[in-house]
């Protein structure tokens, strides 16, 4: 399985539920996607093919994130997508 279909998956899914999910690519290291969904909630997720790591400037950005509050994900498969959603939802 490809990053890409994971991150196509992750789109279609969010759009299902009538959010949007938005390809970040503005900064060095930042996660692939903003997902926003119903009620407010936000999550950064970043995508990667089964088994593959997140690279050192992409730890450190997520751990700037997760310092400034927001929700930080790593999927590298659908079912592992589905959690992120699932956990996103659930935040209140």
């Amino acid at each position: 399985m490809l990053e890409k279909q994971i991150e196509e998956y992750l789109t279609k899914k969010v759009r299902s539920l009538g959010g949007m999910s938005i390809k970040l690519t503005s900064l060095i290291g930042i996660p692939d996607r903003l997902v926003l969904l119903p009620y407010g909630r936000c999550v950064f997720v970043e995508l990667k093919a089964p088994g593959e790591s997140p690279r050192k400037i992409q730890l450190k950005r997520m751990q700037q994130l997760r310092g400034l509050g927001f929700k930080v994900y790593v999927a590298d498969s659908y079912e592992r997508v589905d959690e992120v959603i699932g956990n996103a939802l659930q935040t209140t």
